[in-house]
């Protein structure tokens, strides 16, 4: 048991847990988060509070920011936007097919001798040559410049936006990795295959697809599939639908015609078995 905090680098961004060790940020505080390029300034957005997982393996607050991280947090945001303008420009100058998504920038490190570094994210239709494009960066940019291609999934975490459902893209605040996503948990669900209707904002299916799947796997494994004839509390029928949030099955019965909903156990055969060799 300990402590967590939680903080983001942009609004409704993705939110990083720390353990705020012996600070008590509340939210709305600018902290200082420990990254591989030094500590770098975020917003608290979840107060330091007790809960009941182990906190050892969580990264520790660097400290609150004072005057001189904000002013460097500044600077760096208006480096990023500077770099973001060049780059759309002669990317239009050079006539590539690429879109920027993001820009990192990376400032001169004191110690060590890290130079200026600053990295653009871009989507693009296929692979580019960008060489002449990054020797014009690095001249108006005055820094080393990366690109670096993102996939469409990428493209969409690293953006953010709403998903159909209305809530931020499941990518741009929580998930980690991408777990793959086939049209047979949409089929298995009965969705529409529609691919408006099951495709996320990045045009791939949606990952949360994947969520309830393993619900209705196991659900189909044990409910009698649709027009096998049951026995229920109400008289003997045939399956003619599934709801599997609500673990029911739909039976029509022979005696008058009606539908009935029944408890998924109630209609499996271990049920039955079960009843059949120790009746009430």
């Amino acid at each position: 048991m300990g402590m967590l905090c939680a903080v983001s680098f942009n609004r409704y961004g993705r939110l990083y847990y720390l353990d705020p060790g012996e600070l008590r940020p509340q939210v709305g505080d600018k902290v200082l988060v420990p990254t591989d390029e030094g500590p770098e300034v975020a917003e608290c957005v979840w107060a330091a509070q007790w809960v009941t997982e182990d906190t050892d393996g969580f990264p520790r607050l660097a400290g609150l920011a004072q005057e001189d991280d904000l002013r460097r947090d500044e600077l760096l945001r208006r480096r990023k936007a500077d770099a973001k303008v060049a780059a759309k420009r002669l990317i239009r100058e050079h006539g590539l097919p690429m879109k920027v998504v993001a820009v990192d920038h990376v400032l001169g490190q004191v110690e060590g001798g890290g130079g200026e570094r600053t990295t653009i994210y871009f989507t693009a239709p296929h692979r580019v040559d960008f060489r002449s494009l990054v020797r014009d960066l690095g001249a108006t940019l005055h820094c080393r410049v990366e690109l670096r291609q993102l996939s469409a999934r990428d493209s969409a975490r690293v953006q953010g936006g709403i998903g159909s459902c209305g809530r931020d893209l499941c990518c741009a605040t929580f998930l980690k990795d991408f777990e793959p996503v086939t049209i047979r948990m949409a089929k298995d669900q009965d969705l529409p295959l529609n691919p408006l209707r099951i495709s996320g904002a990045c045009g791939r299916l949606m990952c949360c697809l994947k969520y309830e799947h393993p619900l209705y796997q196991r659900f189909q494994e044990s409910a009698p599939p649709i027009g096998s004839r049951v026995g229920t509390p109400e008289g003997d029928g045939k399956v003619v639908g599934h709801s599997v949030p609500r673990d029911t099955v739909t039976v029509r019965l022979d005696a008058d015609g009606s539908r009935c909903a029944c408890s998924r156990a109630s209609v499996c055969a271990p049920r039955q078995a079960h009843d059949q060799h120790y009746p009430h």
